[in-house]
């Protein structure tokens, strides 16, 4: 079990560039010293792996939260709050909302303002936790540190699973299949329907 252990936090995000959709910051929590590679074999940065690699690693995710060997939580940020306050912000609330989550269980103090010397958190890219966190940013770190990658796989397999589920309600987009980047079938349906709810704004030079 995680409680009272001394925890290390993988954290990564996905679908900053898109020009539709949320952004996700993934969380995935385990006790120090549990070997990610070993335990969840071929994982690596989202972005290199197939739509099937990706679920079947987010199964096996699912699987070790349900035995008590780890935790994750995805933090999202939606395109009215990038709108209204811009990507890095959006990102940074997202990622907040994920470490918060994926921790409120094993703090040492019910405190927030104070610190949480038995977590430690490693992030990928330019990403930064909240300063009461022991931390440390990683370039690169979803494709160097297995426990990013996890992370990455999480936020990636969220996001996509609902752009999915939305593009039933937003059917003139193929949301589906691009998940909300700008591919020229996405530009194309922008232009004959103009953007929906789900579209940044901020992000459309069309």
């Amino acid at each position: 079990m995680l409680i009272c252990m001394n925890v290390i936090v993988g954290i990564d995000e996905a679908g900053r560039g898109p020009l539709a959709g949320p952004v996700s910051v993934g969380a995935v929590a385990v006790a120090e010293g549990f070997d990610v590679a070993r335990e969840f074999p071929g994982v690596a940065d989202s972005k290199k792996l197939s739509e099937k690699k990706r679920e079947a690693l987010y199964a096996m995710l699912e699987a070790r939260v349900a035995l008590g060997d780890a935790r994750f939580h995805v933090g999202l940020s939606e395109a009215a709050a990038i709108d209204r306050d811009g990507i890095v912000p959006a990102v940074r609330a997202a990622l907040a909302e994920a470490l918060e989550e994926v921790v409120r269980f094993n703090l040492t103090t019910a405190d927030a303002g104070l610190t949480k010397p038995n977590i430690r958190v490693l992030l990928d890219g330019g990403l930064r936790a909240p300063d009461a966190y022991a931390q440390e940013t990683i370039i690169h770190g979803d494709a160097l540190v297995p426990l990013i990658s996890l992370a990455s796989i999480a936020a990636k397999v969220t996001r996509d699973r609902l752009m999915c589920a939305l593009a039933g309600e937003h059917p003139h987009y193929g949301f589906e299949a691009h998940k909300g980047y700008g591919t020229a079938a996405h530009l194309a349906a922008i232009r004959k329907h103009g953007p929906c709810a789900l579209h940044r704004r901020t992000f459309l030079h069309i």
